[in-house]
């Protein structure tokens, strides 16, 4: 007896094995794994999952060894497997088929009506686990669903049956067999589970890949220029092993690296009909079988910006057949990557010129407000001091050559000093004793952009000093403070009013304090905080913090 049931699991363990096998062959085929990988399928793929799982469980009946008038076979396993991996639409459709089939072919034998019955019940506890189940234990609760029908369908044998004795030699017979070789779901699950982990697994590969390349080249693409690509070429070639790596734009060849390169080293070279293809049509271009300059395998991506193609990326591979499925998504996400930093280094340059257009624009409003007080301060000494008058147009030719010659370009902050020095002469001749103005300076060399100092100095003497009707005394001072420098300007004059300075700081105040607001915007765009202005008890301290900056972000 044993030795006949033993007989039996192997039978059914080998009717498992084929079904196991044909579904190894399957998940092989791409039209396969891209339906098992799908969380929705369309009516059509759904039906053609249904007709494999109906194909095995009929198949597995008309294979099975009969026993006694019963059919030992895989039925189960078919229609438990189908349910759980694929839902309700296979599980109870191919329970309910397959059941019925079942029955249809052996209306009065003693085992027809049970499997019927366990058929549609198997497809509806798959359904069950399909719905309501981690994915992770899928396979525990499909073989523990196995035999729970399998002992089920032994049960109704024994209960449907009016020959008791033939049902229970039956029963001893089989149920050994078929309830041990439920163990195959299992085995089916994992391996149908194992097609979804691997594209898992293949696409976390080829995006670390791609962010590991994109980390590497997002330095170089900031720079944007021709010796940057090459190095981003060099990158990416190191990291997919390939022969040549080449970035285009749509008509020139901006960087090239790899077997070659010797013959781009003069000058751009106009795009290959190929690549101007990939170009005009937005498609990637795959070549397994090249014959160009001893290369076999190219793959050519566009690059886009803005939803318009603005280059490609070319991977070349002297051995034929190197582009791979997954070497092909791997530089999808890759050239999606650099798309994005190709974008993102434009606007960052866009930003940069932005701000320096805005700086200049703000620093040319001031120079024609402090020409003009000037001129007015010397027009005022020509007729009672003309001496001290051609002294004072002299520092004015002076300072303004200096500011003519320097531009926008960053200055040592010890000569902007010196330009407030000189504007400090115009004004002190102009006010007289009304006027005492006292330095502090550290000697410190940092660099800071012209005229960033002198309107503040400007404001102090015109809206502090001038309204008080005692004289007053304006104090400039530039103190290191660790890896800064903090400039104070500070005077004994009225006092600011704190909704100036709440005006200020919003960027609506009127003409009258154009130089605090532009000294305060061009301070934010440079170093990202503006002025600290306070009203003291005698007076208004106006500073700021200086920083090392880089010469074009002026």
């Amino acid at each position: 007896m044993y030795l006949e049931q033993f007989t039996l699991l192997l039978a059914v363990f080998e009717r498992a094995a084929l079904m196991l096998m044909a579904l190894f062959l399957l998940t092989r085929t791409h039209l396969f794994q891209q339906i098992v990988i799908k969380h929705r399928r369309t009516p059509k793929e759904t039906a053609l999952i249904l007709m494999l799982f109906v194909c095995f469980a009929v198949f597995s009946t008309y294979t099975g060894v009969e026993v006694y008038g019963s059919v030992v076979n895989v039925r189960i396993i078919s229609i438990i497997c189908g349910g759980i991996l694929f839902g309700p639409w296979v599980g109870i459709a191919s329970g309910l088929i397959s059941g019925i089939h079942r029955y249809w072919i052996d209306i009065d034998g003693p085992t027809s009506l049970a499997c019927l019955i366990t058929s549609i019940l198997a497809g509806l506890l798959a359904t069950w686990i399909h719905q309501n189940c981690d994915k992770k234990n899928y396979a525990k609760y499909g073989i523990a669903a196995g035999m729970l029908c399998e002992a089920l369908t032994m049960l109704l044998i024994l209960l449907l049956n009016e020959d008791l004795q033939s049902a229970l030699s039956i029963v001893k017979q089989i149920s050994m067999p078929m309830i041990t070789g439920t163990v195959c779901i299992g085995l089916i699950i994992i391996l149908v589970q194992d097609v979804d982990d691997e594209k898992d697994k293949i696409a976390a590969l080829q995006a670390k890949q791609a962010l590991k390349i994109a980390n590497k080249t997002l330095p170089h693409f900031r720079k944007n220029d021709r010796d940057s690509l090459v190095k981003v070429c060099s990158i990416i070639r190191q990291e997919t092993n390939a022969d040549a790596v080449a970035i285009t734009d749509t008509n020139d060849v901006e960087a090239y690296v790899g077997m070659g390169e010797e013959n781009y080293l003069d000058s751009h070279h106009q795009i290959s009909e190929m690549t101007q293809q990939a170009v005009n049509l937005g498609k990637q271009i795959i070549c397994n079988n090249l014959n160009v300059h001893h290369f076999h395998s190219l793959l050519i991506i566009p690059l886009w910006e803005n939803r318009k193609v603005t280059g490609t990326l070319k991977i070349f591979y002297c051995q034929p057949h190197q582009i791979s499925h997954a070497l092909r998504e791997m530089a999808i996400g890759l050239s999606h990557l650099i798309s994005t930093q190709i974008e993102v280094s434009k606007i960052e340059q866009l930003k940069i010129m932005t701000s320096k257009a805005e700086f200049s624009a703000l620093q040319n409003k001031i120079n024609p407000h402090f020409l003009f007080n000037a001129l007015n301060a010397i027009s005022t000494l020509i007729r009672i001091k003309p001496v001290q008058a051609r002294q004072l147009i002299a520092n004015l030719a002076d300072y303004l050559r200096f500011n003519l010659e320097k531009g926008d370009e960053l200055i040592d902050i010890q000569e902007e000093i010196h330009q407030v020095q000189d504007y400090v002469a115009i004004e002190q001749a102009r006010f007289g004793k009304k006027l005492t103005v006292l330095f502090d300076i550290d000697p410190v060399h940092i660099k800071i952009p012209s005229l960033l100092i002198q309107p503040l100095v400007e404001n102090a003497i015109q809206h502090g000093i001038v309204p008080a009707r005692t004289p007053g005394t304006v104090t400039i001072s530039v103190k290191q403070q660790e890896a800064k420098v903090k400039i104070t300007i500070s005077d004994t004059g009225v006092g600011i009013e704190p909704d100036v300075v709440k005006r200020i700081y919003e960027g609506s105040l009127g003409s009258n304090h154009i130089g605090m607001t532009n000294v305060h915007q061009r301070i934010s765009l440079l170093y990202g905080a503006g002025l600290d202005i306070k009203r003291r008890d005698s007076g208004t301290e106006v500073s700021f913090f200086a920083s090392v900056i880089e010469e074009k972000a002026c």
